[in-house]
């Protein structure tokens, strides 16, 4: 085995931002890693019990360390997230519980070679989670991505889907004719 170190710890920022009786909009925060305690324990709470879609609440009440300015982020800091601040927070779990990084897998919308990207950042990742010679490439790009407009690597947006896969899936096909992977045919 090696010496690696394991990231227990991921930065985001919300699409929307908590904002707080005085009216302060918290969007940068961190998350941990869950234990096997954070699973088991919430299904004991006689409000999960009573219904089970306030599992996600409480679980992530345990697992959001940070969230702006706020001294505590408890159950009720959760349930007033914003619908798309929610959504935003299971995906990370989900992410960075399931794979042990915080990536989405996209693909070059030129070549179609498949790889994975920080969705905080952007930055290529390699096949060990670490990032690339291309991160640095990432983060100096302009908002349309790597290469230019269409034709580049695109940018991820808070939802953690990549711009230019969005933006292929709408463009027309050439003279009607797709290749097998859904992708114009040149």
């Amino acid at each position: 085995m090696t010496g690696g170190t394991l990231q227990t710890e991921f930065e985001f920022t919300l699409p929307q931002g908590y904002v707080d009786d005085e009216g302060t909009l918290h969007k940068e925060g961190r998350m941990r890693l869950a234990t096997a305690a954070d699973e088991i324990e919430p299904l004991q709470s006689p409000r999960v019990q009573s219904n089970s879609s306030y599992l996600t609440l409480v679980l992530l009440s345990r697992v959001v360390t940070e969230l702006g300015d706020l001294e505590t982020i408890d159950v009720s800091v959760i349930e007033d997230l914003f619908v798309s601040d929610l959504e935003y927070l299971q995906a990370l779990y989900e992410r960075i519980n399931n794979q042990g990084v915080n990536a989405v897998e996209t693909a070059c919308p030129e070549c179609g070679e498949r790889f994975k990207v920080d969705a905080e950042s952007g930055a290529h990742l390699t096949t060990d989670g670490a990032s690339s010679p291309m991160t640095q490439a990432g983060r100096d790009a302009s908002a349309t991505g790597i290469g230019g407009d269409r034709g580049g690597i695109g940018t991820i947006d808070s939802s953690g889907l990549e711009a230019t896969e969005m933006q292929a899936a709408s463009v027309d096909s050439n003279d009607g004719e797709e290749s097998t992977s859904g992708n114009p045919v040149e």
